[in-house]
């Protein structure tokens, strides 16, 4: 009984050599080429090159500029003050003279006095009555208040204001006021040791001003936060760098 399959010839490329004996059936690997395999794209889908940089979901980078920084603050325009208003009067200090002497020659110092000095006063203002209320939801004044039993005597009362512990605080806002607010001081205080090694005492006088104007509103947020991680972390830090002379120096401990 003769069977119904039927032998199949193998495919040869057309650019192999001809098998002369039409009748063999036996395989040759080395007649055939190297054929790539080329994947199958299902209709409608466009199809990617294997070597092409695929992002898996992990290309989803953070900002990385001080711009793209800057758009994902709550406040840009306030952050952008608050730092101005920080930096500018470090900057000024240092490389002022070189402006002014562009300008004159004359009072250089009373002009490079003045303007720090004015810029330094902005600082404080600006720091102490918006970038904190609206960077970091905390707000701090003094009042005077009559003591009572005594009509003709007053008191100096600190007031610390803290946001509603609910509130979201946008956390690039907080880095750098909370960077800033204590850089600042650190800063001034390294200038004044330098004026001293230089016998800069004129100058010396202005960074009094600005370091204490500095180091009263880092306190004074400080105790703002007196809830937060930056009162705690301050604190310890203050208290290992000075001592027992800052606890009795320090107007705003409980």
């Amino acid at each position: 009984m003769s069977s119904g399959y039927t032998s199949i010839e193998a495919d040869i490329p057309a650019d192999s050599p001809t098998n002369t004996n039409s009748n063999s059936n036996t395989y040759n690997p080395s007649s055939y080429s190297n054929i790539q395999q080329q994947p199958y794209t299902a209709p409608g889908v466009e199809q990617v090159a294997p070597n092409s940089n695929i992002n898996n979901g992990q290309g989803s980078q953070g900002p990385t500029t001080w711009i793209e920084r800057l758009k994902e603050s709550s406040h840009p325009i306030a952050l952008l003050f608050f730092i101005f208003f920080r930096l500018s009067p470090i900057f000024i200090y240092i490389f002022g003279n070189l402006f002014l002497g562009i300008i004159t020659q004359k009072n250089r110092f009373i002009l490079h006095f003045i303007t720090i000095i004015l810029l330094v006063a902005a600082d404080f203002w600006n720091l102490k009555n918006i970038s904190g209320r609206l960077l970091v939801g905390l707000r701090w004044w003094n009042e005077t208040n009559p003591i009572q039993g005594k009509p003709d005597e007053f008191e100096n009362v600190w007031v610390f204001e803290s946001a509603d512990p609910n509130r979201y605080i946008n956390p690039i806002d907080s880095r750098v006021f909370w960077a800033l607010l204590y850089a600042v001081p650190i800063a001034w205080a390294i200038l004044g040791i330098l004026a001293i090694l230089k016998f800069q005492f004129l100058y010396l006088l202005l960074i009094v001003i600005s370091f204490s104007l500095s180091l009263t509103n880092g306190l004074a947020y400080t105790k703002c936060d007196k809830f937060g991680k930056a009162n705690n972390l301050a604190t310890d830090i203050f208290s290992r760098a000075t001592g027992s002379l800052f606890n009795r120096l320090n107007p705003f401990s409980s």
